[in-house]
């Protein structure tokens, strides 16, 4: 191993591709280290003996460490081989032929080899380029910072392609199994953990659907990796033509989501093969860890942004994740799915409609989505209501039309309801289709508790129904609810308590509330009480279906949640531990005759409701600033002109300081 001082590495390579001496004072600041390995020798010899080698040498001198530590279920060479080194990574794979990126630059360590290679690659792309040189060095500096090796790989791009995951697994007998295949609605070119997923797959044809399948079992194998592991294809939508585009040797943010979406426990299951199990000795319900879930529903993953926070912040969205978090709705059928997912979403819309495109002209609309924006949905759905194609909107965004059918359908059925008002047969295919009561009242102009006295008189309910991939007979406690279909959550005659879930991760609203729901539940079970867990986020231990002793896999709406309550009865429900999400429906399932137990909806309201709070600051005695809590714009204006600017604004019933603003003149305000 050779460490190299950088200035004097890329001089040469800096001016001969003409940048000059300002990208050399650059390097001079950032002061960093280039490894330059010396593979030179090894003819004759094992090379991933040698590799291993100058593995163990680099951890000696990065760590201080004589020995490499033993890493359960995936070696060393494993995680290296999967997520550092292309070449070493087709080694690994030998004859499994499987296509892997074409590459410029096998593995580029050090500026002056990257320069190289931009220079080369430069030359060979065709015109018109999307991106110019400099921005790519610009991003190739940036990656260097953050690469802890010093390495970046430059490859062949493949943006508009179909993105397909499959989550798999292996034991140490070399069995491997696919778990579930995923399908990005949103084509390669965004990160796939701020794009819309479904699953099962929906739109390849059988042989490529066993093509890719194929191909990730034999990389897990080839890999050796113990435990599960995430691969990602991207495929040519025209064609059988694919590339490799990631795999990652270990459970991930995918897994998760794989996993709630199978019912299948990605995570138990790769410790146990851990320590040495294998599939077949695992239990899973009636059956064992060796069998293949099989989806008789769809879920659809959204993720949760956080420009509701930063609202001046640019949302177009690329290849580094801007999402904080995610939800899933799982439904009957497409529809259905994505219309719970939204709902689930918390960002001020309860459907494909949203308001915030009403002024925009149908050519700016166009322009709109020419690029990946953390809103299109909505937009799209805007455009088919004025008319422009599925296929006009494919050509832009190459989203399969399959998807963009799917949002015609809901439009379409929109515009059925309107013409068909307080019909029940037109109510209930598009219960079945996913519409809540909300917005059915928007399209009938009555309000939302019509809507649903209409439905509850003509006896529409939804069943609920069991997310079972082992068809063995078993009962699973894992349920969601659909027009569709038979009721099989079955009653007990013990007292429940229902926990109110947090929804997806947000900034100000993280995993600690996920934490407080658990240790709940552990609490109401140890107490003798059914516990009951209510969620839509599949990144928490709640929807662990292991965790309660019922898990509904739903929106937090009051609408949602009161389907449940009603079927269970519980003795009361928990609104203080799911954060701003829970607390939100403390007083709408109130005054639908819900028992809010531990913290009540008017200990709530006093300490949310800024004007309550001030009186009962006064009554207390106890000094805050000096305001007022107004709803009329002219009234906060008069306001801060008694109290004089600057002020802060702060709305009542949030969390973590959203839309908080400290206002300087009157104007700003």
């Amino acid at each position: 191993v050779v460490l190299a001082d950088i200035p004097g590495l890329i001089e040469g390579a800096a001016e001969g591709a003409g940048l000059g001496h300002d990208f050399l004072r650059h390097i001079e600041r950032t002061r960093m280290l280039v490894h330059v390995v010396d593979m030179s020798g090894c003819e004759g010899r094992d090379p991933m003996e040698d590799y291993r080698q100058i593995n163990a040498e680099l951890a000696k001198f990065s760590e201080g460490l004589g020995r490499l530590p033993q890493i359960i279920a995936a070696n060393k060479m494993d995680i290296t081989g999967a997520e550092d080194n292309l070449e070493l990574f087709k080694m690994e794979l030998g004859d499994t032929a499987v296509k892997i990126f074409p590459v410029s630059a096998a593995t580029v360590s050090g500026f002056d080899a990257l320069l190289d290679e931009i220079v080369k690659t430069l030359a060979t792309l065709p015109k018109p380029l999307e991106y110019d040189e400099d921005e790519l060095v610009e991003i190739g500096l940036n990656a260097f910072a953050l690469s802890p090796v010093h390495q970046v790989l430059v490859e062949k791009s493949v943006k508009g392609y179909k993105e397909i995951e499959f989550e798999v697994m292996r034991d140490s007998n070399d069995h491997a199994i696919t778990i579930c295949g995923m399908e990005n609605i949103d084509p390669v070119g965004v990160h796939t953990g701020d794009s819309m997923v479904v699953a099962p797959i929906m739109t390849l044809s059988d042989h490529d659907m066993k093509m890719l399948n194929d191909s990730a079992i034999k990389i897990i194998r080839a890999l050796k990796v113990e435990g599960g592991c995430n691969v990602q294809f991207a495929l040519d939508p025209n064609s059988s033509k694919y590339y490799l585009i990631e795999v990652n040797p270990r459970v991930s943010r995918s897994s998760a989501l794989a996993s709630k979406a199978s019912g299948y426990p990605i995570a138990r299951v790769t410790a146990k093969i851990a320590v040495g199990m294998a599939l077949e000795d695992i239990k899973i319900a009636n059956t064992n860890a060796a069998f293949e879930p099989k989806l008789d529903y769809v879920i659809t993953k959204l993720p949760r942004f956080p420009f509701d926070k930063f609202t001046s912040a640019i949302n177009i969205l690329g290849t580094q994740m801007m999402a904080t978090g995610e939800v899933m709705g799982i439904g009957s059928n497409l529809e259905e799915s994505l219309l719970k997912g939204i709902r689930s979403l918390e960002v001020g819309a309860n459907h494909i409609y949203h308001h915030k495109f009403d002024d925009m002209t149908t050519e700016e609309l166009l322009d709109y989505i020419s690029v990946f924006r953390s809103d299109n949905i909505f937009a799209i759905a805007e455009m088919v209501y004025r008319g422009v194609t599925v296929e006009q909107i494919h050509e832009i965004t190459a989203i399969d039309v399959y998807f963009l059918n799917a949002i015609k359908r809901i439009v379409d059925m929109e515009e059925y309801l309107k013409l068909h008002v307080k019909e029940p047969e037109a109510l209930l295919d598009a219960k079945k289709m996913g519409f809540s009561d909300k917005y059915v009242s928007r399209l009938w102009k009555c309000s939302e508790t019509d809507v649903s006295d209409f439905r509850r008189g003509h006896g529409m309910f939804p069943a609920f129904r069991m997310v079972d991939t082992c068809h063995t007979g078993a009962y699973i406690p894992y349920f969601y609810s659909s027009y569709t279909g038979g009721n099989v959550s079955r009653l007990t005659n013990k007292k429940k308590i229902v926990v109110l879930g947090a929804g997806p991760i947000r900034i100000g609203q993280g995993v600690e509330f996920d934490y407080s729901t658990v240790h709940a539940v552990m609490t109401i079970k140890k107490a003798g009480y059914e516990a009951i867990i209510i969620n839509n986020n599949p990144e928490t231990v709640s929807t662990d279906y292991t965790t309660a002793d019922k898990l509904y896999f739903e929106p937090l709406t009051p609408e949602d949640v009161m389907n449940i309550i009603d079927f269970e009865k519980p003795d009361g429900v928990i609104a203080s531990l799911g954060g701003q999400t829970a607390i939100n429906l403390a007083q709408p399932l109130h005054d639908r005759g819900v028992k809010i137990i531990g913290t009540g909806c008017e200990a709530i309201d006093r300490a949310e409701n800024r004007d309550a709070f001030e009186k009962l600051l006064k009554e207390l005695n106890i000094p805050q600033p000096k305001g007022k809590a107004v709803t009329r714009i002219e009234d906060g204006v008069a306001a801060a002109r008694e109290i004089g600017y600057p002020v802060l604004v702060r709305p009542s019933y949030v969390l973590g300081g959203r839309a908080m603003q400290i206002v300087g003149s009157e104007k700003a305000l």
